[in-house]
């Protein structure tokens, strides 16, 4: 009883020390990229300036726009007047410059270009003002329910209400990586140069350089967002967002985010539940004997050292009436912790199964039959 109640207070201590602490910084958030799982959070839901990380919802729009065929990865975008008038961090395009698509991504992820954020955004919608209207719609989609979106690149010296939040960083955040994992091929690129080696570019994010796992994502800062960053880092197959809001320092922002990705790492691991092979089911009435069964991998965040613990039911009737079509759902497996459910996938029939009709019925008959005099 000692033991338990001394475990009890030390599990409570840890609790309080990581929750008053709060890292240092106003708002925050720790997720699992696969399955969204919240590890950590303190005021996740309290609207701020996002600054530059803002350009992952453009990144976003503009990689949906290359998977769907819209835009292609070779095309040439050309730089507006506008585009180019931008200030703050860029890579100083010039009026009717011009760039293949992936090029300028590569500006936005790597150096966090504001003109070239423009230029996509105005290849993809027209201008700035269409684009920004589809970054809000999508948004909504994506249950970013406190973003106010007001241009493509986060500059927030003319504009007033250009807000988001912790959470919805994170969600969009893993939207991004988790469908268009190509973005981390330029997110963790440390150094790289652009016209032919004449521009150099250097990546913002310097967790890339002295983190172990970093891969990406985003880091913004202006005077009134102060130093914000969403963090991507993978170790054992585990992959973290860190975001991190209103920092004081670009220093503050860097340590805050390095420890919320040790105290991830540290506590949490990825359990994989790969399929094991299922006895076929019975099929009452149908033209086969019995239909096979089949389901998917599925993944849960588990505390560290527990993901060989983790146990599974099978939930299979013995028989299932025809007709059956493949797909269709039969029973579920479910997967547990200490008793808890933390997963389940449906089980669901390999192929088609139809109904046996009378000419069926006396052909199976005379078999048997037949078998039965033999």
């Amino acid at each position: 009883m000692k033991r338990i109640i001394t475990a009890v207070i030390i599990a409570a201590m840890l609790t309080i020390s990581v929750c008053a602490s709060d890292f240092g910084v106003p708002s925050c958030i720790l997720t699992e990229a696969s399955t969204g799982t919240v590890l950590y959070e303190y005021n996740p839901d309290e609207q701020l300036p996002p600054a530059s990380v803002t350009k992952i919802m453009t990144l976003l729009l503009v990689m949906e726009a290359v998977d769907e065929g819209r835009l292609g990865w070779d095309e040439t975008v050309q730089t507006s007047e506008y585009a180019a008038s931008m200030g703050g961090s860029q890579v100083y395009l010039e009026p009717g410059e011009e760039m293949p698509v992936w090029e300028m991504v590569k500006c936005v992820v790597i150096s966090s270009a504001n003109d070239a954020a423009v230029a996509l955004a105005e290849k993809v919608a027209g201008s700035e003002e269409a684009f920004v209207t589809k970054m809000n719609e999508r948004a909504a989609e994506l249950g970013m329910t406190n973003t106010v979106f007001k241009n493509t690149n986060g500059l927030d010296d003319t504009v007033e209400g250009h807000v988001t939040t912790a959470r919805d960083i994170a969600i969009m955040s893993r939207e991004l990586i988790t469908k268009h994992p190509k973005i981390l091929e330029y997110s963790s690129i440390w150094m790289d140069t652009i016209r032919n080696g004449a521009f150099g570019l250097t990546n913002t994010n310097r967790l890339i350089r002295f983190y172990n796992g970093a891969n990406g994502l985003k880091t913004g800062s202006t005077s009134k967002a102060k130093f914000c960053i969403s963090a991507t880092a993978e170790r054992g197959g585990m992959e973290l967002i860190a975001v991190i809001m209103a920092a004081e320092t670009r220093d503050a922002r860097n340590e805050a985010a390095k420890k919320l990705l040790d105290y991830g790492f540290a506590n949490w691991e990825l359990a994989r539940m790969t399929p094991e092979p299922l006895e076929p089911v019975r099929v009452l009435g149908g033209v086969a004997d019995a239909v096979g069964v089949c389901y998917g991998e599925t993944t849960a965040v588990v505390s560290k050292g527990s993901a060989a613990k983790v146990e599974r039911v099978v939930e299979l009737p013995e028989s299932v009436p025809a007709p059956i079509e493949a797909g269709q759902e039969l029973g579920t497996v479910r997967y547990y912790l200490s008793g808890e459910e933390i997963a389940s996938v449906p089980l669901t029939a390999s192929e088609n199964v139809g109904k046996i009709g009378y000419i069926g019925l006396l052909g199976r008959f005379m078999r048997k039959l037949l078998l039965a005099e033999a």
